[in-house]
């Protein structure tokens, strides 16, 4: 299964920052860093969980510390007041903390469910249902991802510095890896799951609209008041948290619901990104000709997941199947 690690390698960049609309076609050298950095991450959270028995609540709460690091250490955006002259910090600061409460919510919810979340999923959904939970890679290729990770954040560090020359004070540098420790030990102690519990879930469909609408909740105009902003994005990630919990403890929850939520948070990158303005590779013809190729690229991916998932679904219908898949998120 190595060829869905190496995908995985170059899926998390793309999602994570050029589908986003971050970086233009004629920006691709970019992977050389930004595919270490991304793809070596979410192939460390994905086969650190699979080889320890976990599933989504330890993956999802190592791409959380995966965010931290980044911005906390990495890139330094949650301290930065001027941080690729974004001014990323002017609304809700903290003083104390160094941190802005909007911009923390959102970069921290976009590297748990975008960077590493969405590209996981959609790789696991196009993986062999007998491989979809099991380890890719064995520990010569775990080694490998490390160290391409740990280079990639070193450029990214290098780089970050060599343009805005800031560094945080150092407790709060301290603090933000205090904070990915805890939640890397945290992932480890989830609860196993057991059991099926009876009960209908909503349709497929039903899932992808709920998580467009969780999406497009994210981040508002900055017409829209801070404080409606940031209440929204909380209770929108809160109730899907919350409903996904629910849904997915029943025996009803498959592998069409899986799509529909990866789905869902990639269309909505799509759409969002042509109001984004690239860091790299703006321009009046290539900026929307990247927006449109991005999403058309999307949609294709999509495409195939679906196609995959008919082709699977007589052997996802095997109880015995089911039953491991409830008991490996």
């Amino acid at each position: 299964m190595r060829k869905h690690a190496v995908a995985l390698f170059f899926l998390a960049p793309l999602i994570a920052e050029f589908l986003l609309g971050d970086f233009g076609l004629n920006a691709l050298y970019a992977l050389l860093i930004l595919a270490p950095m991304y793809g070596g991450g979410a192939i460390l959270v994905r086969e650190l969980s699979r080889r320890a028995g976990r599933g989504w609540p330890a993956m999802l709460t190592l791409a959380l510390a995966y965010g931290v690091l980044e911005e906390g250490l990495v890139t330094q955006s949650l301290f930065n007041p001027n941080y690729a002259g974004l001014h990323l910090l002017q609304h809700w600061f903290v003083p104390a903390l160094g941190i802005s409460v909007p911009w923390t919510l959102t970069v921290l919810a976009i590297h748990t469910v975008w960077s590493i979340g969405v590209p996981i999923a959609l790789m696991e959904n196009l993986a062999p249902a007998e491989a979809r939970t099991a380890p890719w890679l064995r520990t010569p290729g775990l080694v490998v991802a490390a160290v391409l990770y740990v280079l990639g954040s070193l450029l990214t560090v290098v780089g970050t510095l060599s343009n805005d020359h800031f560094v945080a004070p150092w407790p709060r540098l301290a603090g933000a890896a205090v904070i990915a420790v805890a939640l890397i030990v945290l992932a480890f102690r989830w609860p196993r799951r057991a059991g099926q519990l009876p009960g209908r879930v909503p349709a497929p469909a039903l899932v992808l609209v709920l998580t467009l609408v969780a999406g497009g909740l994210l981040r508002l105009p900055d017409a829209v008041p801070t404080w409606v902003n940031v209440g929204l994005m909380v209770a929108a990630f809160a109730a899907t948290t919350v409903a996904v919990l629910h849904w997915s403890r029943r025996a009803e929850w498959g592998a069409g619901h899986r799509l529909a939520l990866a789905a869902g948070a990639t269309l909505t990158y799509a759409w969002r990104s042509f109001f984004m303005t690239p860091f790299a590779g703006d321009g009046p013809v290539i900026t929307p000709v990247s927006h449109v190729v991005f999403a058309l690229l999307a949609l294709l991916l999509l495409y195939v997941e679906m196609r995959s998932l008919r082709t699977k679904a007589p052997e996802a219908a095997h109880p015995g199947e089911a039953l491991a898949d409830l008991r490996s998120r």
